[in-house]
């Protein structure tokens, strides 16, 4: 029997009379884990194959995340989850990765890179990406991977590079005349810790890291991607703009640059995974939780963040509050 949870919206009711009162909204929502595959496009014939819709969507990391009061996801497990479903189903004909992320840490992105990539190997299966209002880093990293990049004209594509995200706090800590010290088993063990400052050696091994990951960046996009721009040397000149300086792209400019195929809509993207998949009369499905919402081939893989009248109550994926660590992600 399949368990039942309440998902909680709170809400903040103002009376004319002065006093507010908080009421509780309480939906009845399945906790199941099995995916359902929703049709998002009809297909034609009595039985049509498929193309499965997968979505590589937010912050790529491996961490279970979600709103207040929402139903938490693991992005990586579900990718693979997703992309399994898709292999062992003989009628699912083609993949197409919706892409609409800024990236991630760089053992979530390179893990659903290869996910891909194995998919294609093992099923020889057609995967289509389509980027949405941002394929960048990260995300693009991931998309790499498919046969081809369909780029709306107007996404953000592009950001190639390494970013090692940390905090100090040793200034503002000294001023509370409080003192973090650590006990350590070598001169290294605590490098990255936002409770002193970088030394000169440990940020020199930090870019040596930065340096290692960014070249397997660079080595990713010049295996699937005929970029017209030679690979770059080390260190980047500090006047330097192209394709791997980190900057993004229109979706437009990426198609000229060799980082995307041609320029389309979802429907392209889509329509181009049934030229690939031999599966012109094929559906379109997603695949969701239960308590997902899929009503059309642009449909959130989460349900709405709760809302209230006059106070919005959700703790969104914010980037101020990254934990420490090596990161392909795009920041504006």
């Amino acid at each position: 029997m399949r368990r039942v949870v309440c998902s909680f919206v709170v809400a903040l009711s103002t009376v004319s009379a002065g006093c507010g009162v908080p009421s509780f909204l309480i939906t009845p929502v399945s906790s199941s884990t099995t995916l359902q595959e929703r049709v998002v496009q009809r297909g034609k014939g009595l039985s049509p194959d498929k193309i499965a819709i997968i979505e590589v969507e937010g912050m790529l990391m491996n961490v279970r995340a979600g709103g207040f009061l929402q139903p938490q996801e693991n992005k990586v497990s579900l990718f693979t989850q997703q992309m399994r479903a898709a292999a062992r189903d003989p009628s699912v004909k083609a993949v197409v990765l919706r892409v609409n992320s800024p990236g991630g840490t760089v053992t979530a992105s390179d893990t659903m890179y290869e996910t891909v990539r194995n998919f294609r190997r093992v099923t020889r299966k057609p995967v289509i990406a389509s980027t949405q209002e941002v394929a960048a880093s990260g995300g693009y990293y991931v998309a790499c991977a498919a046969d081809e990049i369909v780029a709306h004209p107007t996404s953000v594509v592009g950001s190639i590079g390494v970013l090692f995200q940390t905090m100090e706090f040793q200034g503002a800590l000294g001023k509370l005349g409080v003192r973090a010290e650590s006990i350590k088993s070598g001169p290294l063990k605590d490098m990255g810790s936002p409770f002193k400052a970088l030394r000169e050696n440990e940020r020199e091994v930090m870019q040596e890291m930065v340096d290692e990951y960014f070249e397997r960046f660079v080595a990713v996009v010049t295996t699937h991607r005929p970029v017209k721009e030679p690979h770059p040397t080390q260190p980047l000149p500090e006047d330097y703009g192209g394709v791997y300086s980190g900057r993004v792209f229109s979706g437009e400019r990426a198609v000229q640059l060799g980082l995307a195929d041609r320029t389309g809509r979802l429907e392209d993207a889509i329509k181009l995974a049934k030229q690939k998949g031999k599966a012109p009369n094929a559906k379109v499905i997603l695949y969701r939780r239960p308590y997902g919402y899929a009503g059309s081939i642009y449909a959130e893989s989460q349900t709405p963040r709760p809302r209230a009248n006059v106070l919005q109550l959700e703790l969104p994926e914010s980037r101020a509050f990254l934990p420490s660590g090596f990161y392909y992600l795009w920041e504006p």
